[in-house]
């Protein structure tokens, strides 16, 4: 009964956004309302979201660490990024939608012969000043430690963009994240896990120091520089 009471909470915050979205669309501004709508869908489904740090509000990408599909909700609502996604995600339900409207930049990552095809598919979003965020792991983690962070995902920062940083971003749900860590369950069965979950939890979006990708021509170096920035602010808390 809690899951469903929360979908409807967010069904009915769709209802609410999608026409303010299209109006915005129709005029031909960029719209505001995903953004505004996923930080919701965040709140309907049981997370209070802390910020820490200041986000670079364009011409960023952003490297995150992964632990669940709420990542997507929180991230968006505090950075107004949209993400590069496998291209699975524009195939599940209700998340491939919202994924969408978020003009989401959709991969294949099982195709290495694709790098630079995606490569260029990120650099073309990235050109329009936008955030786009990315997480480094490839997949989501167990919320204990860190997968390592893989340099293929930062094709697009080689060469250096004019003016684009790189701001690693350290989700961290505290003690509740194993308990939110996506297992092998499908999308559909873990929505409503976790949705069905008691009380509310808190998650810190950390804003860590942007790293310049011109300081370094060599992809290894940068994602081990962003996966241990933030592995040292999930290990701290500060």
């Amino acid at each position: 009964m809690r899951a469903r009471r929360r979908i409807a909470l967010i069904v009915l915050l769709l209802g609410i956004h999608l026409p303010l979205h299209g109006v915005w669309r129709l005029v031909g501004r960029r719209s505001p309302w995903p953004r505004r709508f996923l930080r919701q869908v965040g709140w309907a489904a049981g997370v209070d979201v802390r910020i820490v740090g200041s986000a670079v509000r364009r011409d960023v990408l952003i490297v995150a660490n992964h632990l669940s599909w709420l990542d997507i909700m929180i991230l968006a609502g505090a950075s107004g990024a949209r993400f590069v996604a496998k291209g699975e995600v524009a195939r599940w339900p209700v998340l491939g939608f919202l994924a969408g409207l978020n003009r989401t930049v959709y991969v294949s990552r099982h195709q290495r012969h694709a790098v630079r095809a995606q490569a260029a598919d990120i650099r073309a979003a990235l050109a329009e000043g936008q955030p786009v965020a990315l997480f480094a792991e490839g997949t989501t983690g167990d919320g204990v430690g860190l997968r390592p962070f893989r340099a293929s995902l930062l094709a697009a920062l080689s060469p250096p963009l004019p003016r684009v940083v790189m701001q690693p971003v350290a989700l961290d749900y505290g003690a509740d994240a194993p308990r939110l860590a996506w297992g092998d369950t499908g999308i559909g069965e873990e929505m409503m896990r976790v949705m069905g979950l008691p009380g509310r939890r808190t998650v810190v979006v950390r804003f860590l120091a942007p790293i310049d990708p011109a300081a370094s021509d060599d992809r290894k170096a940068l994602a081990l520089h962003a996966e241990r920035q933030i592995a040292a602010a999930l290990a701290s808390g500060d």
